[in-house]
């Protein structure tokens, strides 16, 4: 995809109309209540593990705090784009704990990573959510893999849902890499917050559950924590545009054309965070969660106004694009496959 080169001056007219209309101020009423809430429900939920005692019934429990635990991640994302402090500080305080303590996710390495992202979406040599170190998102990188990639590749389409069962434990296992090597900030902290997370749930798991029963509670949480936050991320860039280097955009196009908004109620809302209107976050990140839904009619008029398409779809529709997404960036090695067996 190929366009020129803008100065950036429809993003500081979108961005003044934005501002006039009151969106980028901060919202600590809100926050307040949905933290209190999501802290409240999240320490009945141990209490209820607690009372229920080693019983098959704690898979009830298992469900709420992959819900829970995703809930949390969610909170960690706003506090890394400032949205709930303005300054770094406190924003860092309760980022670790809410990543840290509360999931056991390094705050520090998803911030670095994410914000990364943020800054070149879905361009395939410079955001890390567009690596291919296990999934391939174009046939370019179809065509250049090797091992592990190349295997599942072909048919990853019908893999990823199955594969987001892992990304839980991918979280714990990325911070725990990311506090092994020197260069993350306050690394001391940020590792002595994961191993108190990884001791408290284990203790809990080991004190309350027999053997059995505590391997399977642990599966499935992980499991359906790995599945909610795959569900939250997949829709907002996946079967969107893939850049390369060639590609010049300016920050508005960058951000509208490789970005998808998923249409949907209050409950679509609270489930994905907001992140539903991630045009809107991509344009301003520091913009607080509720603030989005308002902010969404005024994009979208602007991009129409200047002739920047704004994609926007259903829920299980965006779903279906990143599937298709996925298996059309296979391709390539499917008819590698198939041309080695003709010859």
């Amino acid at each position: 995809m190929t366009a020129n080169l803008r100065t950036g001056s429809d993003f500081a007219r979108l961005s003044r109309r934005v501002s006039e209309a009151g969106l980028l101020d901060r919202r600590p009423g809100y926050y307040a209540f949905r933290i209190g809430l999501v802290a409240t429900l999240f320490v009945s939920g141990w209490i209820a593990f607690f009372a229920i005692g080693d019983s098959w019934w704690q898979l009830g429990i298992a469900v709420f705090q992959a819900v829970m635990f995703g809930q949390i991640a969610l909170l960690s994302h706003d506090l890394a784009h400032r949205q709930v402090f303005r300054t770094r500080r406190p924003s860092e305080i309760a980022g670790r704990i809410a990543g840290n303590l509360g999931v056991g996710m390094s705050y520090g390495w998803w911030m670095d990573k994410h914000t990364r992202h943020h800054a070149n979406p879905n361009h395939e040599d410079l955001d890390p959510d567009v690596d291919p170190d296990i999934l391939v998102w174009s046939k370019d990188q179809a065509r250049a893999s090797k091992g592990l990639p190349r295997f599942i590749g072909r048919y990853q389409a019908f893999l990823f849902f199955p594969l987001l069962t892992l990304e839980g434990l991918n979280l714990h296992f990325s911070g725990i890499r990311a506090v092994a090597k020197p260069g993350l900030r306050r690394r001391g902290l940020e590792a002595a917050l994961l191993l108190a997370h990884f001791a408290l749930y284990f203790s809990a798991l080991l004190v309350v559950l027999s053997p059995g029963k505590a391997l399977v509670f642990f599966i499935v949480h992980k499991a359906l924590w790995g599945v909610y936050m795959g569900s939250i991320f997949a829709p907002n860039h996946k079967g969107m545009p893939i850049l390369s280097g060639d590609t010049e955009l300016d920050f508005l196009r960058k951000q509208v054309l490789t970005s998808r908004n998923v249409r949907g109620g209050r409950i679509v809302d609270v489930a994905l965070g907001g992140l539903n209107y991630q045009i809107e976050h991509h344009l301003f990140p520091s913009m607080p969660s509720p603030h989005l839904r308002r902010a969404r009619p005024i994009v979208q008029g602007y991009c129409a106004e200047i002739g920047v398409p704004y994609h926007e779809t259903g829920l299980i529709e965006s779903y279906s694009l990143a599937l298709r997404s996925l298996h059309e960036a296979g391709e390539p090695i499917r008819a590698n496959r198939r041309d080695a067996a003709r010859a």
